[in-house]
């Protein structure tokens, strides 16, 4: 190999292991939340919205977009036949840097069967604006058994 070619290779192997760095960095927007951390919950507070909580949160994932953030969560229900599952943020503007979301969902009329993990399972989201994500350090996901928390 040539001196040029030594060069043009070490230049080129400094630059990319460069991007190591930045992958981990705070300016790459896939590392804005960490990975979600599991807490208890005690009696939940009474409400007006008459859809229970979810059972227990499984998941929570908030992946950016060209537009701010989408938070999406996923919840394990007793029984099979839970539906109309939402989020619903606890207060309208996030509270000192967090905003609370309480997964509900709409149970059964009817006993229903247990069955598998996978047939209980409900996914839902909820969109963040840029003007969100100027303010967030935390979001929260309760559920009636934990919460999962995602902090940036």
């Amino acid at each position: 190999m040539t001196k040029r070619a030594w060069i043009s290779a070490l230049i080129v192997a400094v630059t990319l292991s460069g991007c190591a760095r930045v992958s981990e960095s705070r300016f790459n927007p896939f590392n804005w939340f960490g990975r979600a951390e599991s807490e208890q919950v005690v009696a939940p507070a009474e409400t007006e919205d008459p859809r229970p909580r979810i059972a227990q949160v499984t998941r929570l994932v908030i992946e950016p977009t060209p537009t701010g953030a989408i938070v999406r969560a996923t919840g394990l229900a007793p029984t099979q036949g839970w539906h109309g599952a939402t989020l619903v943020p606890e207060t309208d503007e996030p509270v000192g840097g967090e905003m609370i979301y309480i997964f509900r969902a709409v149970p059964p009329r009817g006993p229903q069967a247990v069955s598998t993990v996978q047939s209980r399972e409900l996914t839902v989201a909820r969109t963040l604006s840029r003007q969100d994500l100027a303010v967030l350090r935390t979001v929260r996901v309760v559920g009636a058994r934990n919460a999962l928390t995602a902090r940036r």
